[in-house]
Parts: structure tokens; sequence; C-alpha cells
């Protein structure tokens, strides 16, 4: 499968680095899943990945360009976005957001072709929210509207999915009903998908590989059932062997 997403010795940070000598490549129909304590900078990372904050040094890759060198319409129809912060919109229903999503292939009065409108209805589909798409964004619930805006980067048609804490507002049924639609989308789409999750046993279960960061630093990079072992969470969240028997053994 070809590689959609990757990042060469990449540094991340706000003015100073959070985020060092970061090296990943995802591929299309995969899910990487950044993992690690809070505060380790796995939103900064996604972020430069994003390229909405200033990458400090090293390179990222996009669709095997350069990602620095693709103009931001053309990048949006490769890369598609969903961050933890709330979209600011009013009075515009469900399906006014969806469509939001093809403004990297309107014009520049952003007059919708029917081509664009047959996209927003086959996101609704696929992230089934038919049932209130012509609802009012703002009086939907917060896991009504994180399928929304998931249907919205669908929309897109992007060939990279990029999502900080996608599920943090969401209940347990809401959590699973939208990462089962995530991962049928990057299965059918071949969508490449960059993730970053706190909850281990639904990142162990959707992941194809993962990252852990810690102490400004990638710790492990590798595919899923190396990673989500006892001696590595471990180490990455310090817990000793009787706290993590207690709430991680299955048993």
């Amino acid at each position: 499968m070809t590689e959609q997403i990757s990042a060469q010795n990449l540094c991340a940070g706000y003015g100073k680095p959070i985020v060092n000598d970061v090296c990943l490549r995802v591929r299309g129909g995969e899910i990487m899943t950044l993992i690690g304590p809070n505060g380790a900078g796995k939103s900064t990372v996604l972020k430069t990945l994003a390229l909405e904050l200033k990458k400090l040094g090293g390179k990222v890759s996009l669709c095997g360009l350069d990602a620095d060198g693709i103009p931001p319409r053309e990048r949006a129809k490769r890369l598609a976005v969903l961050l933890t912060d709330r979209p600011r919109v009013s009075l515009m229903t469900c399906r006014e957001v969806v469509e939001t999503g093809r403004y990297p292939y309107t014009g520049h009065f952003g007059k919708l072709s029917s081509e664009d409108k047959d996209a927003a209805d086959r996101a609704i589909e696929l992230v089934n929210i038919g049932d209130f798409a012509d609802s009012d964004f703002l009086e939907i619930s917060d896991g009504q509207r994180q399928r929304v805006m998931l249907a919205r980067a669908i929309c897109q048609e992007p060939r990279v999915l990029i999502l900080d804490e996608p599920t943090s507002y969401l209940d347990i049924h809401h959590k699973i009903v939208f990462l089962e639609t995530l991962r049928r989308l990057v299965d059918e789409k071949k969508i490449a998908a960059v993730i970053s999750m706190h909850e281990l046993d639904f990142a162990e279960k959707i992941s194809d590989c993962a990252v852990g960061i810690k102490d400004g630093a990638v710790q492990f990079c590798g595919d899923s059932t190396d990673v989500f072992r006892e001696d590595v969470i471990r180490n990455l969240f310090d817990l000793n062997e009787e706290l993590y028997s207690r709430y991680f053994n299955k048993n």
C-alpha cells in the first residue's frame, strides 16, 4: 500500500522544541495512534504534521511530496484535520457544515456544484448522520457533532486524516460508534489516519501501528502488537507492576 504521510527527523514545538526527531510513516488503509502522558507533545506533533504549526526542523511528506511545497488549496484536497477545538459556527445545518469540506474544490465564490453536493451526500451516508443532517449544528449532541465533523473531513475526499483526541467528548457508546465508523472509512477508502488517544484499550483495538511519546522524544514506534505490551505501557506511563495489573490485566 502507498505511503500517504511521513515525517523525517521532525522537530515540533512553540518557538522551542517540545518533541524532537519524530520519524513515522503511514500507508493508505492504516491507522497510526499517538499515545503518551499528558503534556508529552502529541497534539503538538499532530498540528505540525498538519502544517497548522510551523515545524522547527525536519520534513513532512504528503502523498510523496514535500508538504511545504504544496499550495494550501491543493493540500486541503489531500489532508483533512479534526482537532480538539470546537468549531465556531452559527445558523448552519449539519449538512451545511459538511458541505464546507468542499471549499478546496469550489471557485472563488464557494458555489457548490452537483458533484460537490453528491460528495457531501456520500459523506453523510457513510457516517450515518442522515437522520439529523438538516438540524441546527448547535442543537445536536457532542457525539453527533463529532460525527458531523468527521463527515466534513471525509467530504474533502482526503488521502490523509489527522485527528486529535476525536473521542474526548463522547460517552462509551458514541466512542465505539465513532471508532467503528473511522475504521470502516479507513479500510474502504484506503485513507491513512494519524490519531491521538488517551484510552489505551480503544487505541489498541483500532490501531495498526502506534507511536509512544514521552520526555520530548519518540520512545517507540511499531506495530500495535509490539507496542501495547505490559513492559512498554508501564514504562511509558510510569506504572509499577501492581498498578498495571490492577487496571489492565483482563484475568
